[in-house]
């Protein structure tokens, strides 16, 4: 999500491979160069094409005589953005002997955001294909997994001038949705928060469903839809 003020990052931990198979790994992995980049990605979909994406990623950007390629040296987030999906593209492709399509079993989709020195702050959403589209005014946050339950809160409730701490519990009301309402979600959630002209990606909290603020959202946020629904006039025939 990006605001006036800078970007938030969440992302859940569940990954599955049927309904009783259940496990968590990260999703959110950061890189820095201290007064000169951050750069922040989550994933989607199928866990070895992720995993071998950010290890490959990880692998060069290691040491000064391997950034070539490395998301470390690109100028701008856009270059970042062009090599982070020339890179899914391959790793996909290596997969797949047929290439790669939204709907392959090895897909899988990136959220890629931050800024490099000389840049805003911005976040870009990559296809499995590689191609990518830019956060907007007009879409001012972008979701990928299980994006249904969760988004219509954010739709309503987002505003750009938004604080940081309004933000993040506008997502948490967003992942609570969708967390109650598909399996294949769940916590903990691993939350980043970065402001503009930081070019640091060190707020970062991971959030357990023993958290008290995210249980009292929780909580709060069901009697508010109880409350609200009473309030709504009955349709009588």
């Amino acid at each position: 999500m990006r605001l006036e003020h800078g970007l938030v990052f969440m992302s859940d931990t569940r990954t599955s491979a049927g309904v009783d198979n259940f496990a968590v790994s990260k999703k959110m992995f950061s890189w820095q160069v201290p007064d000169e980049r951050s750069i922040t990605l989550m994933t989607a979909g199928n866990l070895a094409t992720t995993q071998s994406l950010i290890s490959l990623l990880q692998e060069r950007s290691v040491t000064e005589e391997d950034r070539d390629p490395s998301i470390l040296r690109q100028p701008t987030m856009f270059q970042v953005a062009r090599l982070v999906g020339a890179t899914l593209r391959e790793v996909i492709s290596g997969s797949s002997p047929t290439g790669q399509t939204s709907d392959d079993q090895f897909g899988a989709s990136i959220i890629l955001g931050g800024q490099i020195k000389g840049g805003k702050p911005t976040i870009f959403m990559i296809y499995p294909e590689g191609n990518f589209i830019e956060i907007t005014d007009d879409t001012p946050f972008f979701q990928i997994g299980e994006t249904k339950y969760g988004k219509p809160i954010l739709v309503r409730a987002y505003d750009s001038q938004m604080d940081f701490a309004d933000a993040i519990k506008l997502l948490l009301v967003s992942f609570d949705s969708t967390v109650k309402s598909n399996l294949s979600v769940g916590l903990p959630f691993d939350l980043q928060v970065y402001e503009n002209d930081s070019f640091s990606c060190d707020r970062t909290k991971r959030i357990n469903a023993d958290d008290a603020v995210y249980q009292a959202i929780t909580k709060g946020w069901g009697n508010a839809l109880r409350d609200a629904f009473q309030l709504l006039p009955s349709y009588r025939l």
